[in-house]
């Protein structure tokens, strides 16, 4: 029989709507997973199981859609019940007064909040402690690390991340489970600690598709849930990152492809303009430059508790004028409309996750050069489980479309992950 840990979202909410599970079972059981296997995944911040039983079981659980389902939430969205210290020593016992909208569109939709999950120093570089749940000895990825390796631990079967390079896509596939970023702005961003006010996207886990998008739908209201007719047009391109790849990757790109066109769906090489090129070389100096101006209370208050790293890149990107900033912004608009127009004959494009499996340490969580250039154009990406590598470890495939397209993304991702 299985543990109701290990349900997805949308079974674990079939079952408590048909009356064979009750939120306060499905707690118990995620609790135990927690209590037997925290101590070594280390994926909360913050967990406090009595408030987790007590809002299991209160009468005013919400019944929406998530309703009974438990959730994590990352570190750099607030919570009214909880710290929200974003990874950092300065924001140590912070207590917002509110929830972000994101949490609290959760909470009305009836979610339970497990705790906060571990997240990178302002969901940036330095990590945390939290390690992969396949193996203790290697990264789950970052920034989002908590809130990937819960799910894959069976902590809980949703969770929020965020994204402004590759902070979803890449621990989803180094965890080995399923992360949507939707297209920007989708979902409201009140009540998170923003870094980069041109890229920073929430986000969410899950177990599968239709996890992601009976969350994503909860918190929006839209719908998520129809299904495309016949076989997609495939745009296939292992860049921006192609000479990063592994050997594992690469060969699971490629049969991935043939079992895509075996299937049906027509896939055609797709190579990246020049504009796609420059957008994805102008990312750092964006996401650096943002940052360094969200940090300026920080960087004077207590510059000396944010760490050498992120201080060093933020300290380049300052050394730009400003001037610099405005031209990489104008690159990414140019890119947007470039992708569009590309992608006029495709459905979606198909490429990497990560580089490869997730790195063995902890001091490090991975490269984001298979995400960075998606994330800037602003449309919806998924990563989905599609193997594993020579070590064992986890692998994915990314799926990317323009904006405005994810009710067609996740439509097709579906399609996708059921070839998987």
């Amino acid at each position: 029989m299985t543990d109701p840990a290990d349900l997805p979202a949308t079974e674990a909410a079939r079952r408590i709507a048909a009356g064979s599970l009750s939120p306060a079972a499905l707690a118990e059981a995620c609790l135990a997973r927690i209590a037997a296997r925290e101590a070594t995944v280390r994926a909360f911040v913050t967990l406090e199981p009595e408030r987790v039983r007590q809002d299991a079981t209160s009468p005013a659980l919400r019944p929406g859609p998530l309703h009974g389902l438990p959730l994590g939430v990352k570190d750099v969205l607030d919570t009214a019940e909880q710290p929200a210290e974003y990874g950092s020593p300065i924001w140590a016992g912070h207590r917002p007064r509110a929830d972000a909208a994101a949490v609290a569109l959760a909470r009305a939709a009836g979610a339970v909040v497990m705790g906060k999950t571990v997240t990178t120093e302002f969901a940036t570089r330095q990590p945390g402690p939290t390690t992969n749940p396949h193996d203790p000895a290697r990264t789950p990825g970052g920034s989002s690390q908590g809130s990937a390796a819960g799910v894959a631990a069976g902590f809980f079967p949703l969770a929020f991340g965020t994204q402004t390079a590759g902070s979803i896509l890449r621990p989803a596939a180094y965890c080995g489970v399923t992360g949507f970023k939707p297209g920007f702005g989708l979902i409201h961003r009140a009540g998170m600690k923003v870094m980069s006010e041109s890229l920073d996207t929430i986000g969410v886990f899950g177990r599968g598709v239709a996890d992601c998008a009976l969350f994503a739908g909860a918190l929006t209201g839209l719908d998520f849930s129809a299904l495309p007719e016949g076989a997609p047009r495939i745009a296939f391109c292992p860049g921006p990152a192609e000479d990063r790849l592994s050997p594992d990757t690469l060969a699971l790109l490629e049969r991935v492809a043939a079992a895509l066109a075996r299937a049906g769906a027509r896939v055609e090489s797709f190579t990246l303009p020049p504009a796609l090129r420059a957008a994805d070389a102008a990312h750092a100096l964006v996401m650096n430059g943002e940052s360094a101006q969200a940090l300026a209370w920080e960087r004077m208050a207590a510059r000396g508790q944010i760490s050498a790293t992120l201080n060093e890149r933020l300290d380049w990107a300052e050394s730009h004028p400003a001037t610099a900033l405005q031209e990489a912004r104008a690159a990414f608009a140019t890119a947007r409309a470039t992708f569009a127009s590309a992608m006029s004959g495709f459905d979606l494009l198909l490429t990497a996750s990560a580089p490869g499996e997730a790195p063995p340490g902890l001091s490090s969580t991975g490269e984001p050069v298979c995400n960075a250039l998606w994330t800037a154009l602003h449309g919806p990406c998924i990563s989905l489980p599609a193997g594993t590598g020579a070590a064992g470890m986890p692998l994915g495939v990314q799926l990317v479309a323009p904006q405005g397209k994810d009710a067609a993304l996740l439509g097709w991702a579906r399609w996708v992950e059921k070839l998987l």
